[in-house]
């Protein structure tokens, strides 16, 4: 069985406090066996600060199964992590970035099965050079080819799954990046990943209005009669389950999710707030239109609770056991 390639993420953060805390309870909470990226030493430095008792073995993917039910397994890049807890420094970004690149290698190269990530510091990374708004761009880069993919930002849980069609941007700037194409190729994306990964065989999408009241048939801006409604005129043609614009103000109540499988919003905050007002604790950022499975737990690096013992690692499991779920999908869809 091929292991979920889990990064080391901010050294400084809570990413290594929350793998130390679910290998503990790798019994009671069934979690799937993954092979950590990052420094020994460090996550067996970090164990001890937080009283923990984990057995930490330098391993490699194939031997993660045989090490996981008695020790960490955790390969090596080369790199120190020499951080406190909440205070990065200059070991953070490479060893943050280096884990990356090498989950995505395993699972390129058939030795994992999906590519779980800890948080990352934004700030710290660019401070060392890094030039991608985060990890699903990164991600969408080392997935290569000359044409590499077009990430698309789910957060999922079971009351609630969204996507933004514009993401990390300012709330000034989404109308001008806004178009009818960008809207089409996003739920082209969200339908296909569905229905390969997740088993949904007519996936059902409610697409958020940009303006309020879906724009009042135009008395509160015209972007919704002239960019987001031919898209889903268009997407419909296409034999697409869409409905909208709708309201998003009407759209995230109970009896209104239970007509669509993923809401589709125009921006970040417009679908983010409500995915995490419901399942803060436990929803997961999943990356749609990769060559792979990507999935994270849906929060930051929370560099107050880091070495504390107090950070919930409810989202981090969910993120392994969703990841473990859609790479089993995958492998079972031919290419």
């Amino acid at each position: 069985m091929r292991p979920l390639a889990l990064t080391l993420g901010e050294p400084a953060g809570i990413g290594p406090d929350l793998a130390l805390a679910l290998w503990t309870r790798r019994d009671a909470l069934k979690v799937p066996p993954f092979l950590l990226l990052g420094d020994p030493a460090f996550l067996a430095a970090r164990a001890r600060l937080l009283g923990l008792t984990v057995p930490i073995e330098e391993s490699d993917a194939a031997g993660t199964s045989g090490h996981f039910a008695t020790a960490m397994p955790v390969q090596p890049l080369g790199l120190a992590a020499t951080a406190a807890p909440g205070k990065p420094d200059s070991s953070s970004a490479a060893i943050a970035r280096a884990a990356i690149e090498q989950a995505v290698a395993l699972v390129q190269a058939g030795k994992a099965s999906a590519v779980v990530t800890n948080p990352i510091a934004k700030s710290v990374m660019q401070q060392s050079g890094f030039v991608f708004p985060g990890h699903t761009e990164f991600l969408a880069h080392l997935a290569g080819g000359s044409l590499p993919p077009r990430p698309v930002m789910l957060i999922w849980s079971e009351e609630l799954a969204v996507v933004p069609v514009t993401i990390h941007v300012p709330l000034s700037e989404v109308s001008k990046l806004l178009t009818s194409d960008l809207i089409l190729e996003t739920a082209r994306i969200v339908v296909r990943d569905y229905q390969r990964r997740f088993g949904v065989a007519r996936p059902r999408i409610a697409v958020c209005g940009l303006n309020p009241h879906a724009g009042e048939s135009g008395m509160l801006g015209q972007e919704d009669e002239t960019i987001v409604r031919p898209a889903i005129e268009q997407l419909r043609a296409e034999g697409i389950a869409v409905s909208g614009p709708h309201p998003a103000d009407t759209l995230f109540h109970p009896a209104a999710r239970k007509h669509y499988d993923v809401a589709l919003g125009m921006y970040h905050d417009q679908v983010l707030v409500p995915a995490k007002t419901l399942a803060f604790d436990h929803a997961v950022n999943v990356t749609l239109g990769l060559p792979f499975v990507r999935t994270s737990p849906d929060h930051g690096t929370a560099f107050d609770l880091a070495g504390t013992g107090k950070a919930d690692p409810s989202s981090l499991l969910a993120a392994l056991r969703l990841a473990q779920r859609l790479a089993a999908a995958d492998a079972n869809v031919p290419a």
